[in-house]
Formats: structure tokens, C-alpha cells, sequence
């Protein structure tokens, strides 16, 4: 299977989990309205952090085009790698983290989003320093 067609299938399983998330935070018991401001933004921004890798993940299901062989396509599949891997620990922050309101804050959501983070900046690396970006400037 290509990177293209496994980012793909990663976003839209990260956007059904995205959907999945929000049903799981409509139909809480108790009420999100009922739990205290920090457990409820807790809930909140992991969701909301899972829906950007998800969609990170689409766009590159959609567009992704690797380099020729060497070290920009080494670049850029490292950095898929670390994108395909931050709607898990995302979803693994959502799971663990609100209950224990900001003092929940913990690896899941920190390593999801320095990976997100990470194989974005991998992939601009590689895409910056192309000779094809030089034809376009």
C-alpha cells in the first residue's frame, strides 16, 4: 500500500473517530455541562486535536507526492510516519486524559502533537529544499 493511500485511510478512520469522540462527549454521564470547566476543556481540545491529525492525515491521502529517491523522500517518509502515528496517541489522550482535569495532561496528547508537529516540519524540510520549490519562486 502507498503512504498516499495509507494516509488516506488513516484520516478517514481519524475523522470517523473524530465523529465517534463527539457522540461519546454528547452522551457523557455526567453532562459535559455538568463537569467542571478543566475536565470539559480537557475533553474538548483532545478532540479537537484528533480532528487536525485526522485531517493533516486526508490532505496527504489527497496530495501527498513523495521525491525521487534520496535523502527529501527519506525526510518525508520519516515525517509520514510520525503524522500516521498522532491520531492514535490522540485518541489514547482523549481516553485517558480529561478525567483528571489539567493535571491530566500527559504524554498521549503531548507525543500526538509533537509528532503531528514533527512530520509536518519533515515534510516542509523536504519540500522547501527542492529543486522544484526553486522553480516556483
Amino acid at each position: 500500500m502507498t503512504s498516499r493511500r495509507i494516509h488516506l485511510v488513516v484520516g478517514l478512520v481519524g475523522v470517523l473517530t473524530f465523529l465517534l469522540t463527539g457522540q461519546v462527549m454528547r452522551h457523557h454521564h455526567p453532562a459535559m455541562a455538568a463537569l467542571t470547566p478543566d475536565i470539559r476543556m480537557m475533553y474538548v481540545s483532545r478532540h479537537i486535536y484528533l480532528l487536525g491529525a485526522a485531517l493533516v492525515n486526508l490532505t496527504l491521502g489527497l496530495y501527498l507526492q513523495l521525491r525521487s529517491a534520496g535523502w527529501r523522500r527519506n525526510l518525508q517518509q520519516l515525517g509520514s510516519l510520525l503524522i500516521m502515528l498522532s491520531p492514535m496517541l490522540l485518541l489514547l489522550a482523549f481516553l485517558a486524559e480529561p478525567e483528571r482535569g489539567l493535571a491530566g495532561r500527559g504524554w498521549r496528547s503531548q507525543f500526538g502533537l509533537f509528532t503531528l508537529f514533527g512530520g509536518v516540519l519533515l515534510h516542509w524540510i523536504a519540500t522547501f529544499f527542492s529543486s522544484r520549490n526553486a522553480q516556483l519562486n
